[in-house]
């Protein structure tokens, strides 16, 4: 509650800026500020969509050091929702809580402790996922188990998610907030167009389809596609495809360097047996072009400070 607090001090203090800090998913964290008036604008774009008002609801399991948990706060004042702050856990219970909460916000890491208690879903009427991307499986549970799941798209650069895709569409089509729209740059990378906003029109570093000007199909970052052979390959696209074999093994698909192909795509598993993965994954993935070349086991994943996945960190 001291961090709540203590933002909420800076959100009234009559300046123009907040200070935040970008997630370091793709190279160091860096200090930014961001408008305060562009934190309202994506605010305002939220509550509309979810209708949020004065007897709403709103929670979070998220530190307000992060975008995600900074605009949970902003969103509540802005629409005079009532805001509980959850312990940051991925053990989130929900026992005690009496009514309703409306919006949730939470991390994937998170989203077993609702898998694993569906009693929950009539505590809660939507999840709002953020910080990367929840397998389809995971949002399929949660779906099946009575929750309204929301996968967010967006990072600290846009104040929190300019596009939101629903849990059960398994084709994962992101759609924008009120007042955005989308285009592609030349090179396929995602273009955010945003006239209420500050930065009006933002690049990003991200792979997109497409589909309209208000909805697109994302395929991954710029920075991770693996050039082997001639072909491009997407490391989220190619974890998906081999999450069917995999079981309950954690995992992730990087570049690594190679002399016959440039790149080569290559899985670090946490635990296993390398002869035992390849095998299933040759068994069951027709393409074999889209299959790793090289395995290893590793003792964690590296993650970001607030638990993103770091594929460089792989290459280091």
């Amino acid at each position: 509650m001291e961090e709540l607090s203590a933002f909420m001090e800076q959100w009234r203090d009559g300046s123009d800026y907040i200070e935040a800090h970008t997630s370091g998913s793709t190279g160091r964290p860096k200090q930014i500020w961001l408008l305060k008036a562009d934190m309202l604008a994506s605010a305002r774009a939220t509550i509309a969509f979810f209708g949020l008002g004065t007897s709403s609801t709103v929670a979070m399991a998220l530190s307000t050091d992060y975008i995600a948990g900074k605009m949970m706060a902003v969103r509540a004042a802005e629409c005079g929702a009532r805001l509980v702050q959850l312990p940051v856990s991925n053990n989130i219970v929900l026992d005690d809580f009496e009514g309703v909460i409306d919006l949730l916000a939470v991390v994937p890491s998170q989203m077993q402790a609702f898998a694993d208690k569906p009693r929950y879903s009539a505590k809660v009427r939507n999840l709002l996922v953020g910080g990367a991307s929840p397998s389809r499986e995971m949002c399929r549970r949660l779906c099946d188990a009575g929750y309204k799941v929301w996968i967010s798209y967006g990072m600290t650069e846009t104040c929190s998610h300019v596009a939101l895709a629903a849990g059960d569409d398994d084709e994962r089509i992101f759609r924008a907030m009120p007042g955005i729209s989308f285009s592609a740059d030349p090179t396929g990378r995602l273009v955010i167009e945003a006239p209420s906003f500050s930065f009006g029109r933002l690049v990003t570093n991200d792979v997109a389809d497409i589909l309209t000007p208000f909805s697109f199909r994302w395929r991954g970052r710029a920075d991770d596609v693996i050039n082997s052979g001639g072909l491009k390959f997407f490391p989220d696209e190619l974890e998906a495809l081999y999450r069917p074999y995999m079981g309950t093994l954690e995992y992730c698909v990087y570049s690594r360097p190679d002399a016959k192909w440039g790149e080569a795509i290559a899985l670090a598993v946490v635990g296993g047996d390398v002869h035992d993965i390849a095998e299933v994954l040759r068994a069951g993935v027709a393409d074999h072009r889209r299959l790793p070349k090289h395995i290893r086991i590793v003792e964690a994943l590296p993650r970001t400070a607030n638990g993103k996945l770091y594929r460089r960190g792989l290459c280091e």
